[in-house]
């Protein structure tokens, strides 16, 4: 009874040594290989997951990033900044300030710009997707929000600082005083086709950092 309950048996015969698993030992040993290996393919089958995109911010188009740690880490950063400010919230006409959408937008430049730099360099060197994503960071401020705030805020903000200064104003709401702009229109129109950009941006970050469509990448 006693060599029943030997799982492992180990001995040497004629110059040779021998293991002899018990059906015990192998099922044993089955299960612990089985979970090992289980354990190292779980992450890099994770880690290849890649998520396609369509960023209609600064033109970026189609995009597809492969989802690792740093990539949802920086999107989900990003996402935040965007979706606590003026920038993702749909532009209201009746009730937003402009002046207060252009503060909002200038400190949004400023936090993307930071997260970008705060990628590690070994994330950056050779490239891979932490450096595509922080591409696109980079994209979405210069090519999609610069160009409007270029064209845009000193004007409407000179303009405003001297209309505020004008007698007869003192019972004007901000919104109905910015509606007085003379480009208000042109205006109008830019920021809300950026406006809504920086909304689909945003989603494309919450897909980037919850998986969306995702698909199994073999390279």
């Amino acid at each position: 009874m006693f060599t029943e309950m030997i799982l492992i048996n180990l001995f040497y015969d004629d110059g040779e040594v021998h293991l002899v698993l018990s059906p015990a030992a192998a099922l044993i040993l089955l299960i612990v290989a089985s979970t090992a290996v289980f354990g190292l393919l779980r992450p890099y089958g994770h880690r290849w997951q890649v998520v396609e995109l369509d960023i209609p911010l600064g033109g970026i188009g189609q995009f597809k990033v492969r989802r690792t740690n740093e990539v949802v880490r920086v999107a989900h950063q990003a996402w935040t900044e965007l979706v606590t400010r003026k920038a993702a919230l749909p532009f209201d006409e009746e009730n937003d300030v402009i002046r207060e959408v252009y503060d909002s937008w200038h400190q949004l430049f400023r936090e993307l710009r930071s997260l970008a730099k705060s990628v590690p360099a070994e994330q950056l060197r050779h490239g891979g997707p932490a450096k595509e994503l922080v591409d696109v960071l980079v994209r979405a401020l210069n090519d999609g929000l610069r160009p409007h705030l270029t064209r845009w805020q000193a004007r409407f903000r000179s303009w405003d600082s001297w209309d505020q200064a004008q007698p007869g104003n003192d019972g004007l709401t901000p919104q109905a005083r910015q509606r007085r702009f003379p480009d208000y229109d042109d205006l109008h129109r830019d920021l809300l086709e950026v406006n809504a950009q920086l909304v689909g941006f945003a989603s494309a970050l919450d897909q980037i950092v919850h998986g969306g469509k995702e698909r199994q990448s073999g390279g």
